[in-house]
């Protein structure tokens, strides 16, 4: 009798363990079963809806790889997808304004495949690999020149077109043609930069240089005489994002430094602390780079709006997959 109870208890026990690996076996597949479908049913969407699901794509120059260069992308701040159009944001002037913040028409464009090609109205025809690197970043990469560009996108209402206004305050500078004195405090000690009346930042070359006209205000920009030509920086202040420094180098005054800050869009403060002077120029001759319809607004043809990178150039890792 005791060996039969045992044999029944043991007979349990492994009728137990069937169920609880069986239980255990059923589980295991039902949660692999319903993972994959989850993987199997993720949606995917267009490279066209990939584009148009960011209002602004923030190109950042400095994260360039290769040292090609596409010029649209070069000169813009921003570009935008919008039915089969291209909006860029060329200008710091008017940034977050000009065409309700996406800026102007600058081509056309057609995106298949992971494809994307465009239709510049200046610079003709482009076309890139398109790589989704995360959720809001994008990467250009042009087969023709061995260069990506990155882009960071951005709907309009969380775009900080301040910060991108002020970080670039030196491309601001240079899309006027020239920048006339309006304004001299009563206060501050007379001194040397009180004769100057005209200021002009030109984009291209070093990015660093500037003119300096003593010829009476009131002028067209084009009849101005330059009697100096020098070298400028633009600086940062430590905490306070909305306030720069502007140094201008005369060899016969040594430097000339001051505090800028930006009124309007086409006006700016220059504080002279050494003399504790304030000066206030005006833009004259906006430069709106591109075109509008019929109107050339691009006036200067020389001028060279391409922004420059801020780091060394570095080999592009991508390969050229593209069937010649």
């Amino acid at each position: 009798m005791t060996y039969n109870f045992h044999l029944k208890i043991n007979f349990e026990r492994m009728k137990t363990i069937k169920l609880l690996l069986t239980f255990a076996l059923t589980a295991t597949l039902f949660t692999s079963c319903y993972t994959e479908v989850n993987i199997d049913d993720e949606p995917t969407i267009s490279l066209n809806q990939l584009l148009s699901s960011h209002e602004l794509w923030y190109v950042d120059v400095n994260k360039t790889v290769g040292f090609g260069e596409t010029p649209f992308l070069q000169k813009a701040f921003t570009i935008s997808f919008r039915g089969g159009t291209v909006f860029a944001n060329n200008n710091i002037v008017g940034l977050g304004d000009n065409g309700g913040g996406f800026g102007i028409a600058i081509g056309d464009y057609d995106a298949y495949d992971m494809i994307l090609d465009v239709e510049h109205d200046l610079d003709g025809f482009e076309t890139f690999d398109v790589f989704q690197i995360d959720n809001n970043t994008l990467e250009l990469y042009n087969p023709n020149n061995d260069t990506s560009y990155f882009l960071e996108g951005y709907q309009r209402s969380n775009f900080d077109y301040d910060f991108v206004f002020y970080d670039n305050i030196h491309y601001f500078l240079q899309e006027y043609e020239a920048w006339e004195k309006t304004y001299t405090s009563d206060f501050g000690a007379i001194n040397e930069f009180d004769n100057e009346n005209y200021l002009q930042f030109l984009a291209g070359g070093n990015d660093e240089t500037f003119q300096s006209s003593q010829d009476e205000t009131g002028l067209n920009p084009n009849n101005l005489i330059w009697d100096y030509t020098g070298v400028y920086g633009v600086g940062d202040v430590t905490n306070d994002m909305y306030l720069k420094t502007l140094t201008l180098d005369y060899d016969f005054l040594d430097n000339e430094y001051f505090e800028l800050t930006v009124l309007t869009d086409e006006k700016i403060e220059l504080y002279h602390p050494s003399s504790e002077t304030v000066y206030e120029f005006e833009g004259r001759g906006y430069i709106q780079y591109l075109k509008t319809g019929e109107k050339k607004i691009a006036t200067k043809t020389k001028r060279n709006e391409m922004r420059k990178h801020r780091k060394n150039k570095v080999v592009n890792p991508r390969k050229n997959t593209r069937v010649n």
